[in-house]
């Protein structure tokens, strides 16, 4: 039986919400393991002081259910000191890491996992996961969540490590297994619907890890020469904004038509995985937020995939230019919405230990693109918008690491190499068919 021991890998905001959701809905033995960072170090050492308390507070009643406190049975300050028999392992931390945090468990401790669950994947998490898994003799379940289902941070109080703030709720995720009639899926499913939010079986994994929107949208904007000047140190330091229209942020035209590009290559590399084309409008407007009928009529919405390229790229350019506010919020006396669409855009930093960084949007974003276009040069197909993404990014890594040269620098200045990683999920070239039917 799956969740009744439960191990979340990860520290983080995400992983505090769901420990307290799992052990106060499913009544599991829970525990927790982290990295060795100064990070991870606060987060245990408040968890002593603690006496292994962990708290989830909301910002809106409507999510009240999301709240609450538990008690960790067991805690481990390295993944490398984690002992003991569990069932099932939650992997909340960034789907880049997957496969380097696993490799630091001992390797008798997977012979018992029954069921892995991947929090936020990408497109290719779950079968990657699943062949590294089967080399390493353990045939356990894994589970894909298309993303987090909520959104999550510290609360800045005196615990603010053990303490986290739900700000929203996702209305809907999307779930998939690479196990039949999955019991584990079931049980999940059944956990977050009593925690308000809509879940979808999907008929494999890749379905599910291909409803996650920052894959199709966080690239074409974050990974553009406007936001990458700025994000590692270009001339005009003023903020910028994700979501706004250039000058103030990166969406142009051209920036409209490489989401729309990347979204036919992705869906290309999803045809040979079994997984159907799907409407990125509607998926946009009904799965993440809405704009108002009379910016985008329901069937412009559910007609977009039948349109020429020309008339999609309109289409979502009014999407965007329809969010620069929050057309739903309540204007102020002046008439003012609220500015739904300044959201900075994060620099490189330098964290704790003194090493450059590059923030999660675009880091992460980087390796999904980078699984992506592996997988599509194994199935020998042509990506050049996403080829194209890559070399400008990697090309922004070389620089600032030149100009920086003196300066103590992450790994994430390092152009991925995925070969490895490419080669599990795509079996050496032969894509096992009968798995993804």
């Amino acid at each position: 039986m799956s969740l009744q021991r439960v191990l979340i890998l990860g520290t983080g905001s995400a992983a505090v919400q769901i420990g307290v959701n799992l052990k106060n809905k499913l009544w599991c033995h829970l525990g927790i393991a982290g990295r060795s960072s100064a990070r991870s170090e606060k987060f245990f050492n408040e968890l002593r002081e603690n006496n292994n308390k962990v708290r989830v507070h909301v910002q809106n009643k409507e999510h009240h259910a999301m709240s609450g406190e538990c008690i960790l049975d067991d805690t481990f300050a390295e993944y490398q000191a984690v002992s003991g028999i569990w069932d099932t392992i939650i992997l909340s931390v960034t789907n880049d890491a997957y496969i380097s945090v696993i490799k630091q468990l001992d390797v008798a401790l997977l012979k018992h996992v029954q069921c892995v669950v991947l929090v936020s994947p990408t497109i290719g998490s779950n079968r990657l996961f699943s062949n590294f898994l089967q080399r390493n003799g353990c045939s356990a379940e894994v589970i894909s969540l298309s993303t987090y289902y909520a959104a999550t941070k510290g609360t800045n109080g005196q615990n603010s490590a053990v303490e986290v703030l739900t700000k929203a709720v996702k209305k809907k995720i999307y779930i998939g297994s690479s196990s039949k009639n999955s019991e584990a899926c079931g049980k999940l499913s059944d956990m977050l619907q009593q925690l308000g939010v809509t879940v979808e079986q999907m008929r494999n994994p890749y379905e599910a890890e291909s409803r996650n929107i920052s894959i199709y949208v966080h690239t074409p904007i974050f990974m553009n020469e406007f936001a990458l000047d700025f994000i590692f140190g270009g001339e005009d330091q003023t903020v910028k904004y994700a979501y706004k229209f250039y000058p103030e942020g990166p969406i142009t035209q051209y920036v409209m038509r490489d989401l729309l590009e990347q979204w036919t290559e992705i869906t290309g590399i999803l045809q040979a995985f079994n997984v159907e084309r799907f409407n990125l409008l509607q998926f946009m407007n009904d799965d993440t937020y809405p704009v108002r009928p009379q910016s985008l009529s329901r069937d412009d919405i559910e007609n977009f995939t039948s349109f020429d390229a020309i008339k999609q790229e309109y289409l979502l350019y009014i999407r965007y230019a329809s969010l620069l506010i929050d057309p739903f919020s309540t204007p102020d006396a002046e008439g003012r919405y609220f500015d739904f669409s300044a959201v900075p855009i994060h620099k490189v930093y330098q964290n704790q230990e003194g090493y450059w960084c590059v923030p999660r949007v675009p880091n992460e974003d980087y390796y999904r693109l980078k699984l992506l276009q592996g997988i599509a040069q194994n199935l020998t197909l042509s990506t050049p918008t996403i080829d194209t993404m890559i070399e400008r990014y990697e090309q922004k890594l070389k620089q600032f690491a030149q100009q920086h040269k003196e300066d103590l620098l992450s790994d994430d200045f390092v152009p991925k190499c995925l070969d490895e990683e490419v080669a599990l999920i795509c079996n050496e070239g032969n894509i096992n068919q009968h798995e993804l039917h």
